[in-house]
């Protein structure tokens, strides 16, 4: 059978004379004129080549075929209505959908913990997938591809098609291990340059926001060991006499806190923004607003 020529309202007229048993109240059922249904009827018959219901003392009679066809098509209505009904209300206890985000270094250690502890505890079913990024552009790229939700990581550039939602910022601090000779002094700026430093680059630039500050005062620091992953300095400053500057957030997720010693940097220094952001042809979808909410209920 073509199915270019099956009319969706044939079904739903079919799936009412079912129920009703009557033309009449078919048409009620489904808000059509009783001309309308019988015309339906007739089409019906045509197309599936069987007279479908045949009229008695008390209404219509389905048929053998009639009565084969009922339970698939109403099922099959049933469904449909379902995929295309756009609900209101996400019901996570209930859902097994699967969400998809992408997150950079530092938030897949801050909030990943605890998402995964809140999905396990408000919507078990519910599958999680992650993607890392490292270039902020990187992320409008997972989100334009569908291939994340959502991502956390510092701000790409601006994107009218990317939504996005201030999630938390971190400050800088300076850290050197204990026992290090400038760990019980004061840090100045003449003794901030004099050190060696370790200089976190997830994009591999040698070249951060300490050395941009520095540049405008005509300054340079000495440069000794460039990273890409920030989770790995505080160890590596724990074991050596280098200095880093580092989010202060960072250095209280490594676990090395207790062997180092955490400063304020001896120059001005803007917090480090950390966004959420998403596709807006994912914006008003209920379980997409849902899971973005419980991420932000995370940060706050």
């Amino acid at each position: 059978m073509d199915l270019h020529g099956i009319d969706l309202n044939l079904l739903v007229a079919f799936d009412a004379l079912i129920a009703e048993r009557s033309v009449t109240r078919a048409g009620i059922r489904i808000g059509r004129t009783q001309p309308a249904m019988s015309a339906a009827l007739s089409r019906l018959r045509a197309l599936l080549n069987d007279e479908l219901f045949v009229r008695g003392p008390d209404g219509l009679h389905p048929t053998m075929r009639a009565l084969e066809l009922a339970e698939p098509i109403g099922r099959a209505l049933t469904d449909i209505q379902r995929t295309l009904e756009f609900r209101q209300v996400f019901d996570p206890t209930q859902s097994t959908a699967t969400f998809a985000i992408g997150l950079a270094e530092h938030p897949a250690h801050l909030i990943l913990p605890r998402l995964v502890a809140r999905l396990r505890q408000d919507a078990p079913g519910v599958i999680l997938q992650i993607r890392s990024f490292v270039h902020r552009d990187d992320a409008v790229t997972l989100l334009d591809d569908g291939e994340a939700d959502v991502t956390i990581g510092v701000p790409p550039a601006p994107a009218g098609r990317i939504l996005s939602q201030a999630l938390f910022a971190e400050r800088f601090v300076c850290v050197v291990r204990n026992g290090h000779p400038q760990a019980d002094q004061p840090m100045t700026l003449d003794t901030f340059l004099e050190l060696s430093h370790l200089l976190v680059s997830p994009e591999n630039d040698n070249f951060g926001l300490v050395d941009a500050a520095l540049s405008k005062q005509g300054l340079r620091r000495r440069l000794a060991l460039t990273v890409p992953q920030m989770y790995a300095a505080p160890a590596l400053v724990a074991s050596s006499d280098l200095i880093a500057t580092l989010m202060q957030g960072v250095v209280e997720a490594s676990g090395r806190v207790a062997e180092l010693r955490v400063m304020d940097p001896p120059l001005d220094l803007p917090s480090v923004q950390y966004n959420m952001a998403w596709h807006r042809r994912n914006d008003v979808h209920p379980a997409q607003k849902w899971f973005r909410s419980l991420i932000a209920s995370l940060c706050v």
